[in-house]
């Protein structure tokens, strides 16, 4: 983010305040001198308020917190929706709808109304109305567009507001406070600074001075946005990561994936190396027949004649 300078503050004229007599003394450390009846603001001060609200908010961003940009004044309207749109917050640059904050669930419907309108204008269901059934239906989207264009996606509560002119939004100020919603605020010296959580003093009334603060705001908006959106991308890649190892080591735990064949046959092959081998079968030789024994038979004894 390129810095302010103080030159750059100077020639937008953020250094004049209002009339001595308007000030309120709490403004007091922020002014520098007085001159021809009109304070004039210390921009040493300005720049280093400025860089310190630009640093936080860029925090803010980074944490994925949405900022919502206000400024209803004529000469802030147009600026704050270019810079809000660009750095891709909310914004209100018509009137601020009571309860926008303290009560967003009316808001909420609100929305959804207008959404449910511009979704008849658009599928041509408007057309088969009444003439004036019609104009009815478009006068009131053109109502409910005035007022909500800027905060159609506003789903909840935003992380900070950045306030122009803090008198005129008191309000919307209120609101914040009441939700301990951290506001910014371009603070000039007829205003009472501690309304708001970070005071940037400057001259809230010219073109040139809310023109230039207000960028540096988005600047810091959307450089904390990308850091964030990269954040966000690392994190869903390591969990990408993370499914798909633990997924293999699951899978490889189960025996599978497309060595689980080849293991399961190293296995088999394995233990039957280690087994123990059986002796082979021999063949035995042939046990020689034992000797038969000779049976001797006696002849009989020959009787001799006187024996007879």
């Amino acid at each position: 983010m390129a810095e302010i300078t103080i030159e750059e503050l100077l020639v937008s004229g953020a250094h004049f305040g209002h009339l001595a007599r308007l000030w309120n003394p709490k403004m007091r450390p922020y002014i520098f001198m007085k001159k021809n009846g009109v304070h004039v603001l210390d921009l040493k001060k300005t720049l280093v308020m400025l860089n310190s609200s630009a640093n936080a908010i860029r925090e803010l961003a980074e944490n994925g917190e949405k900022i919502l940009f206000v400024g209803t004044k004529k000469q802030a309207q147009e600026i704050i929706k270019n810079e809000a749109e660009r750095c891709g917050m909310y914004y209100i640059t018509e009137r601020w709808l009571g309860g926008t904050l303290t009560n967003l669930q009316t808001v909420r419907r609100s929305i959804k109304t207008l959404k449910n309108i511009e979704k008849m204008f658009a599928d041509g269901t408007a057309d088969s109305l009444k003439k004036n059934e019609r104009l009815t239906l478009e006068r009131k989207r053109l109502k409910l567009e005035t007022v909500l264009s800027g905060i159609k996606d506003l789903n909840r509560l935003p992380g900070a507001l950045f306030v122009v002119d803090i008198k005129k939004e008191h309000i919307a100020i209120a609101e914040a406070k009441k939700l301990d919603i951290p506001v910014f605020a371009i603070v000039d010296t007829n205003c009472d600074p501690e309304i708001v959580d970070h005071v940037i003093p400057a001259n809230d009334d010219a073109f040139k001075s809310i023109a230039v603060i207000t960028k540096t705001i988005a600047d810091s908006v959307l450089e904390g946005a990308q850091i964030h959106q990269e954040k966000v991308k690392a994190l869903d890649m390591d969990k990408i990561l993370k499914d798909a190892d633990f997924s293999r080591k699951n899978r490889d735990s189960r025996g599978g994936g497309k060595d689980a064949p080849r293991r399961r046959r190293r296995k088999r092959r394995s233990e039957e190396d280690s087994a123990p081998k059986s002796a082979a079968p021999t063949k035995q030789a042939p046990t020689p027949a034992a000797p038969k024994a000779e049976v001797k038979v006696e002849a009989p004894k020959e009787t001799s004649k006187s024996e007879e």
